[in-house]
């Protein structure tokens, strides 16, 4: 009897098991992003950051952040989007760097993939798949493309000449080419249409028809390497192909592993616009060589709609250097202790839109101390603490009533204002002017701390209590606005402000055009109703004293290299001291 019974308990424990990831498996399924017919559906990638070193805060602006900001304000006014990114894996560049750690490149690409995750992690980077090019699926779509360029005869063979063995020596060796000169034609009708209805940024177009003006040349596609995704052709079994190549093709390989319906993604030009954001070196591989590959193909493949690019930043007075070791790197950011919020508001109001920009710690303190606390972190304070106040001196953090709102004239000015605001925000960002739409919101905030003072809003509690209600609620809106527009920028600060409200973070406003929030977001006084009681207020934002900025620039002068040494030295004294 015993046996039947712990048969059955053990049979029922199965049932439970299967049925419990029967369910996780389900409800896996129903989260995977697909294109939604008669929605806007919004496919973002991010320029796949090398595999071999740890990305500096150049490269996490350049793509990665601002990729991420886009797509917050995509799903925030309500669009389908997905978000996809992951670490370029193959080339020269990782067998030598594996060589140079004594390990095989699939053990450096796994080491600096899980560098690259922990750091996006901690920028709170809201990739739906964050992949990797060194997957089946890679080799899979890879030799797919491959084959039909090869039936469509859009490849050539010539020799070239390289260097070789241990002890190098010049041979010929074969190689595979793209014939982009007999593709010329399908590509200019690709950027002279798309380049205008996707406005692309002035530095893409510029570095696009640079390459153009010179004469497109057949590309080679193939390399004398191991480490790579195989060419499918016997002649070529020996080589792989040239990570040119096969990078760009990452983003539809890394969407396959996120979902086996990859191709209403991919293959869907008429349903899905796809936007892509990288830093200015990486121009030319999206603008010729990956759009061209696939106009090979012949198939409906889904091709870039808009390009965003940056320019360099800088560092200090010299540059961002992951070859040396100079400047921040992403895990150094996390070392500091300032939080990843100020870093993200940091690097997208210095993001290098249109010229290269500097990186510099006195700015950085100046911007989290003049524009997030004093300007933002002053202006929500000043707002919950007041209503949080105990009545007779405040609320009792109960959001008052405002009924002569219609006819207070200082809250009717600012609602004017605040308005052509919004509408100034939802185009820069329509338009992925991201550096400038964070200077809108920002601006909301200085006619919120404008509007405090000018209503002067503590003597309105013992002089004239309506008008002071009216204000009240007004600017409790307006915390509530910000807190929704900033989400794109700082998330974390975003749902910090939220809870202060005591509203959940899935009740912010989605600025959905179908919902008219855009409209209800321009009467601040609506958005959050009369007896709501607000959480407990707490400071958003820390300032940056001038001995720790002064410590910081010390701490990371110089290279890694540099910084590695003065740090065993400083240990050995301290031990010698001891």
């Amino acid at each position: 009897m015993p046996v039947t019974l712990s048969a059955s308990r053990s049979a029922a424990a199965r049932a439970e098991l299967d049925r419990a990831a029967a369910m996780a498996k389900a409800a896996k399924e129903a989260a995977v992003v697909l294109p939604v017919e008669g929605r806007r559906n919004v496919l973002v990638t991010s320029a796949l950051p090398y595999v071999n070193n740890v990305p500096h805060l150049g490269n996490i602006i350049g793509c990665v952040l601002s990729g991420d900001a886009f797509a917050r304000y995509c799903r925030l006014r309500g669009h389908n989007v997905l978000y996809v990114c992951g670490t370029d894996e193959y080339g020269t560049a990782t067998e030598t760097k594996a060589m140079e750690e004594g390990c095989s490149p699939r053990e450096i690409c796994d080491k600096y993939h899980a560098i690259h995750k922990e750091v996006y992690e901690w920028f709170d980077i809201s990739f739906d798949i964050f992949g990797r090019t060194s997957s089946p699926q890679q080799t899979e779509v890879c030799q797919g493309i491959f084959l039909k360029l090869l039936e469509n005869n859009w490849l050539s063979e010539n020799t070239m000449q390289q260097v070789c063995g241990s002890t190098p020596c010049v041979r010929d060796t074969d190689h595979l080419f793209l014939e982009l000169p007999l593709l010329r034609e399908k590509l200019e009708k690709y950027i002279d249409e798309t380049s205008v209805a996707g406005s692309w940024s002035q530095n893409a177009i510029h570095a696009t028809n640079a390459w153009l003006k010179e004469g497109l040349k057949p590309r080679c596609i193939t390399r004398d390497l191991k480490w790579g995704v195989p060419v499918p052709h016997e002649k070529y079994k020996d080589k792989v192909f040239y990570v040119w190549f096969d990078a760009p093709i990452g983003y539809i390989s890394i969407t396959s592993c996120y979902t086996p319906e990859w191709e209403k993604w991919w293959k869907n030009p008429e349903n899905v616009e796809l936007y892509q954001f990288m830093g200015k070196d990486n121009v030319p591989f999206h603008t010729v060589m990956f759009p061209s590959t696939l106009l090979g193909t012949g198939e409906n493949w889904t091709l870039m709609k808009t390009i965003s690019v940056t320019e360099y930043l800088n560092y200090e007075s010299g540059k961002f250097s992951k070859t040396k070791g100079i400047g921040v790197f992403g895990n150094d950011a996390k070392s500091t202790n300032i939080p990843p919020e100020v870093w993200r508001y940091y690097l997208l109001t210095n993001r290098p839109e249109a010229s290269d920009t500097l990186f510099t710690w006195t700015d950085l303190q100046a911007k989290c101390n003049n524009e997030l606390l004093n300007n933002l972190g002053n202006f929500i304070n000043r707002v919950l603490s007041f209503i949080a106040k105990p009545e007779e001196t405040g609320y009792g953090s109960v959001v008052p009533d405002s009924p002569d709102v219609d006819s207070h004239t200082l809250t009717q000015s600012l609602a004017e204002t605040i308005g052509k605001l919004i509408d100034q925000y939802i185009d820069a960002m329509d338009k992925v002017k991201i550096k400038h739409g964070l200077k809108i919101v920002m601006a909301i905030s200085s006619e919120g701390n404008a509007y405090l003072q000018e209503s002067q809003f503590w003597k309105l509690y013992k002089q004239d209590l309506g008008s002071c209600a009216t204000v009240m609620k007004t600017s409790v809106g307006l915390v509530y606005l910000l807190a929704c527009l900033l989400e794109p920028f700082m998330p974390t600060f975003s749902r910090d402000v939220l809870q202060q409200l005591n509203l959940c973070p899935q009740e912010h406003l989605s600025f959905c055009d179908e919902k008219g929030e855009i409209e209800k977001a321009k009467r601040p006084w609506d958005l959050i109703p009369s007896g709501h009681r607000i959480g407990k207020p707490a400071p958003l934002f820390k300032g940056l004293e001038n001995d720790a900025v002064k410590g910081l620039r010390e701490k990371f002068a110089g290279s890694q290299a540099e910084r590695k040494l003065r740090t065993q030295v400083a240990a050995k004294l301290e031990a010698t001291n001891i």
